[in-house]
């Protein structure tokens, strides 16, 4: 599947209707998927929370875990059904698959005399790996579309993250259950799942008093062929099955946890850039880079050259960054974001304003993480609303 730049995808090219999969067939599509050649990743439940992980079987999904969520707070809870999906987001994104934590670039080596090669990362050195990403909620199906905008929607496709997208077959689940810190329905990301969702299969998972039955369709060509493998035991939907999904989805609408009103946010962060907000903010801050690192569409890197203690072999590493590390914004003779204030100031109004200018879109997609991982519980809705009031505000004028 060709990486979403923003534009509508085109429909399958085979029968795209829903088919139903009971949730204990669910190893059958792992089968069929790592027959393929994929390698399946997804949630699990691991040292008290939802993370993904590669999974060797169905039988390693999170079955009845949900999550209770707070500002700078993530507990697991027990559900009264066994639904693998109905949990919010975790403390990582799928960007640790596409565009991982660690890369490197080359390598260089030194012979005895003294000559040097240089081994640049290839296909051939570094084979792609084929990932099957399982599970991928609304929010964060937004978010790598919004990475593909970055990474290889412009002038510059990325060396690593580009081979690893077009590898991915993305198996893409509609979201039941948003968690208290959620707001995916104000900016347009989510519960539901789109026609033109750019995934190869989309589920609809739905626990009631039958059980956990899955409604499975293809967003794609190859994700019809994967419906179409002889040893997928789908079948015909239950009539009410789709209504059921349909009413789950506008009831998860209605149970957001937040909410951002992102009409007109940036003029407004642009109009507030001296606000006394900054200040308080900064003031609780601990520029720590949490939010940062849990953000599913941050993209920032930078590079790092190690050598062994020989001298005679380097290798160069590219490695995440953040906007809230010091050395970010550093230029000869020292850094330019001295303050928490400027460098929380230049995150939000990024990710929240100067996005538009840059991608065409917000880069937040209101998945929450990074209030539920804040260690002070900094929430950016809260935040933004602040601005938002101080700007109209200062357009009424004095009393």
């Amino acid at each position: 599947m060709a990486p979403d730049t923003g534009a509508p995808q085109s429909a399958p090219a085979a029968d795209a209707r829903p088919r139903e999969l009971a949730q204990e067939d669910l190893q059958a599509l792992f089968d069929v998927l790592t027959t393929r050649g994929w390698t399946v990743v997804g949630p699990t439940e691991r040292d008290g929370a939802v993370v993904l992980a590669q999974l060797d079987s169905a039988a390693e999904l999170p079955y009845g875990v949900g999550v209770a969520l707070a500002p700078g707070g993530y507990r697991l809870r027990r559900r009264q059904d066994r639904a693998a999906f109905a949990h919010s987001a975790g403390p990582q994104s799928w960007k640790t698959f596409l565009h991982p934590e660690r890369a490197r670039m080359w390598q260089a080596d030194r012979d005895e005399e003294g000559a040097v090669t240089f081994t640049p990362e290839t296909e051939e050195t570094a084979p792609t790996p084929r990932y099957a990403l399982f599970g991928v909620h609304p929010c964060d199906l937004a978010a790598i579309a919004r990475q593909d905008r970055v990474l290889v929607g412009g002038a510059f496709r990325d060396p690593v993250y580009a081979p690893r997208r077009e590898a991915a077959f993305v198996v893409a689940v509609a979201c039941g259950e948003p968690g208290e810190l959620c707001f995916c329905a104000s900016v347009g990301t989510g519960p539901g799942l789109r026609e033109d969702a750019p995934c190869d299969l989309a589920v609809h998972e739905i626990a009631d008093r039958d059980g956990v039955r899955l409604l499975i369709s293809a967003h794609s060509p190859r994700g019809a062929e994967v419906l179409a493998d002889p040893a997928l035991p789908l079948h015909e939907p239950h009539p009410e099955l789709g209504e059921r999904a349909r009413c789950q989805t506008e009831a998860a609408e209605q149970r957001m946890g937040r909410e951002l009103e992102a009409e007109g946010l940036r003029d407004v962060l642009a109009e507030t850039l001296d606000s006394p907000v900054w200040d308080e903010v900064a003031s609780r801050c601990l520029t720590c880079g949490n939010c940062t690192l849990v953000c599913p569409t941050c993209f920032c890197t930078t590079t790092e050259d190690t050598t062994d203690l020989t001298g005679d072999h380097a290798e160069r590493w590219r490695r995440w960054d953040s906007c809230f590390d010091l050395d970010f914004s550093y230029v000869h003779g020292g850094s330019v974001r001295t303050s928490g204030k400027s460098r929380y100031r230049q995150w939000l109004t990024h990710k929240l304003g100067t996005w538009h200018d840059q991608f065409g879109s917000s880069g937040c997609v209101g998945c929450g993480r990074c209030i539920v991982w804040c260690p002070v519980g900094i929430d950016l809705t809260v935040e933004a609303a602040r601005l938002r009031g101080e700007a109209g505000a200062s357009e009424e004028g004095p009393s």
